[in-house]
């Protein structure tokens, strides 16, 4: 077996790698829509922070972006989802648990994205054990299973790693009887395009799922698409207008998800400015 090969130009690699995460500073990003926000992000793994760095600075101009998680998480993950143990396992459930509260003891975060797809399961012990702190949390796939439910067609649910399968179609399921609303999805999985991805071929991992879509609306009818993880969210760089590509509104984690975690910073912000304004005239006591 031969061993992964480095990249021929480490100092753009480098160079590009430190111009999206930046270094940590205390100071914020002066004069953006989100200077002075700080975002909690528990990741599933150490690779998916850039795609979490990438999307929040992107969608959410002067947040500051502080990521936890490990591939530990992951591999423990895989290795029960392949000896049929449940998933996710108990022990993952604690770890994000613990690395948002530790999000919020060290960096003071004003609000936590759960960014992987496939720990979805951790939501609501999250939320839970954040509630007292008054730290909103946020689900990735959140507002993009809402979209697509509520437009009451055939969702095409495309995964590219197999243990993210189940807790995708539970999500959209339980979306679905929360909003009162019928759901009819279909899945198909591309194990070969999380296998390029690994490999930094972006461009073919994007075929491949393009490939996928096209297959599926062949067999049967497709209203819509959604990528069932944020690293599939680089799909959007080669297809940037997905409507015109395939007729049907492409939707991933990435840009969906992180729109949302602005909303609720800015809803938190919101709730501060209301609870400082001084009383109006004549608002004395009755």
């Amino acid at each position: 077996m031969n061993p992964r090969p480095l990249i021929h130009d480490p100092v753009r690699l480098f160079g590009d790698y430190m111009a999206v995460t930046g270094v940590p500073a205390l100071e914020p990003e002066p004069d953006l829509p989100f200077s002075g926000k700080k975002l909690g992000v528990v990741n599933g793994a150490s690779w998916t922070s850039l795609w979490s760095t990438y999307f929040a600075r992107r969608e959410l101009p002067g947040v500051q972006v502080v990521n936890a998680g490990n591939e530990g998480v992951q591999l423990h993950f895989m290795r029960a989802h392949r000896e049929g143990r449940p998933c996710p396992p108990p022990i993952n459930i604690e770890l994000f648990c613990r690395y948002a509260r530790d999000l919020f003891d060290l960096a003071r975060v004003d609000a936590i994205l759960i960014s992987c797809s496939t720990m979805n399961r951790a939501f609501a012990r999250v939320q839970s054990d954040l509630a007292p702190l008054g730290v909103p949390v946020v689900q990735i796939d959140e507002a993009m299973m809402e979209e697509a439910v509520r437009r009451c067609g055939r969702i095409l649910i495309i995964a590219t790693h197999g243990p993210t399968v189940k807790s995708t179609q539970s999500l959209i399921e339980e979306t679905a009887a929360r909003l009162r609303l019928p759901v009819e999805f279909t899945g198909a999985t591309v194990e070969d395009a999380f296998e390029l991805l690994g490999a930094g071929r972006i461009a073919d991992h994007n075929r491949a799922i393009a490939d996928a879509i096209r297959q599926a609306q062949r067999r049967e009818r497709v209203d819509i698409v959604v990528l069932a993880q944020m690293s599939m969210s680089v799909f959007a760089f080669s297809h940037p207008d997905p409507e015109k590509d395939f007729g049907v509104k492409v939707l991933n984690s990435g840009e969906t998800g992180f729109r949302r975690a602005g909303e609720v910073l800015l809803a938190k912000n919101r709730e501060a400015e209301d609870r400082i304004q001084p009383p109006g005239p004549g608002a004395g006591p009755h």
